[in-house]
């Protein structure tokens, strides 16, 4: 369905013409010539169905019957709402302008009118109202969710169970171990694990077991003395004491060398440890919350990882799933992260159609964290507060035209039934239309060819909201 226009001027050549012009853009344009007739019409539609047949943007002439008194015309910006409104007038009159956008007015227009610097105008006043109004949905969408969602964004079942279990285990004092690939949310559910804990008052202390050389991981964990080995010319306090009475994060910790699976072993079973150089037992109280992306089961077959170790971290599991696996999430990631670079930047970026079907159709094998790289990086060279694939070309140095048919097949999941790649793909195909239509079902609906009530339907069948 085309985008609505109210156009409001006495002139009715202008208008007609004005009309032409926005409908040959693709727009469909209502006008009248005289205020209380245009605030009628505005008000009529939006009553329509839900709202879903109002106008989008309103052309507004200052001059305008029965006073013809600019200040009349701007006291009724305010009866628009959050619909952009454009401001025409004939007289070039600054102080005019200022007041206008002071009143809510999305921009100030001189007659006579460059036609594509109108449409220009048009174009970018629409994607920032859509822009606020997936703002306003999100913010909504997160205040009606029950359970918190701890930093995860996103409504796959994958997601909701992670943060149900975030919610039940928190306050308990049984190791987690965070298992799954990389990118995908493990060290963020181990701070919400400690935030939403009892020990949230104190540190919690991130060690990466892969990043520290092995000859040195002891030293960092355990600290050690003065004249323990050379280069110790003072005391030094270990990763373990300043984790003491909060939480010990090992990330990675599969690759942990054996050795030093040993000592750590020793620590977790008896609560105290020796630091290097030193005769004095030190004792310990810690919340241990492990991550890691290796099999650890395998692992321990393979005799990489100690066994007794393992049951040691594993009291309670908890699995991260690929983004490629959970696909339903991607639009609603691709929103927060683009809502939260605006924020930070003080932007006013959007994606227009093909920009937003590839990321929905892309396997991302980084998982999320690729997916926010490359978005923001997108973000970061757009021109035009419209980011299209051709950002995304200059970033990645290849092609973002994918091939349909490559569209169509989850590479990622050959092991998936058609049944369950073709659900797969509505979930993709629904959520980015849902997404472009700012989560307007019926436009949605009309999108797909189907009815209102069959995406409705869908929706509760594949729980997107």
């Amino acid at each position: 369905m085309k985008t609505k226009i109210l156009l409001i001027d006495d002139e009715v050549a202008f208008c007609e013409l004005c009309a032409l012009l926005l409908e040959q853009a693709g727009y469909h344009v209502e006008y009248t010539h005289d205020a209380a007739s245009g605030l009628a019409l505005f008000n009529h539609a939006k009553n329509l169905n839900e709202g879903s047949e109002g106008f989008a943007l309103v052309i507004h002439d200052l001059s305008l019957p029965p006073s013809f008194r600019p200040e009349d015309s701007l006291d009724n910006l305010k009866f628009y709402n959050d619909i952009p409104v454009l401001v025409l007038t004939a007289h070039s009159d600054r102080a005019l302008a200022l007041k206008a956008i002071e009143l809510g007015a999305w921009d100030f227009i001189n007659k006579p009118i460059d036609p594509d610097l109108l449409k220009v105008i048009i174009q970018r006043a629409l994607e920032k109202n859509s822009l606020l109004q997936q703002i306003k949905n999100l913010e909504n969408e997160l205040q009606q969710q029950d359970t918190p969602n701890f930093g995860l964004i996103g409504k796959s079942s994958a997601i909701q169970s992670t943060q149900e279990l975030i919610q039940r285990i928190s306050n308990t004092q049984v190791p987690v171990l965070i298992q799954g690939p990389s990118g995908t949310g493990k060290e963020i559910i181990a701070n919400a694990i400690h935030q939403n804990s009892d020990r949230n008052q104190q540190k919690i202390v991130s060690v990466h077991c892969g990043a520290i050389p092995a000859e040195l991981l002891e030293s960092e964990l355990f600290g050690y003395k003065k004249g323990a080995f050379t280069g110790a010319d003072s005391d030094r306090k270990g990763l373990l004491a300043s984790a003491d009475q909060g939480t010990l994060f090992l990330d990675e910790i599969g690759e942990m060398p054996l050795a030093m699976q040993v000592k750590l072993l020793r620590v977790l079973q008896d609560g105290s440890y020796y630091p290097v150089g030193s005769r004095q037992l030190e004792t310990l109280n810690i919340r241990l919350v492990c991550a890691t992306n290796k099999d650890l089961p395998k692992a321990v077959q393979g005799n990489d990882f100690r066994e007794d170790l393992y049951y040691r971290i594993k009291g309670l599991t908890i699995s991260t799933t690929s983004l490629a696996s959970r696909r339903e999430d991607i639009a609603v990631l691709v929103d927060h992260f683009l809502i939260r670079y605006n924020h930070e930047h003080k932007t006013d970026i959007s994606l227009d159609k093909e920009a937003c079907s590839w990321f929905i159709n892309t396997p991302w094998p980084g998982n999320v964290r690729e997916l926010k790289n490359t978005l923001e990086s997108a973000a970061a060279i757009c021109l035009n507060n419209c980011l299209s694939l051709q950002e995304i070309e200059l970033i990645r140095g290849e092609s973002a035209t994918l091939n349909q048919a490559e569209q169509l097949l989850d590479k990622t999941q050959p092991h998936k039934t058609l049944e369950q790649q073709v659900t797969a793909l509505e979930i993709s195909l629904i959520a980015a239309e849902m997404t472009k239509n700012q989560g307007n079902k019926t436009h949605t609906a009309q999108a797909l060819g189907i009815t209102r009530q069959g995406l409705i339907n869908k929706i509760k069948r594949y729980k997107l909201e």
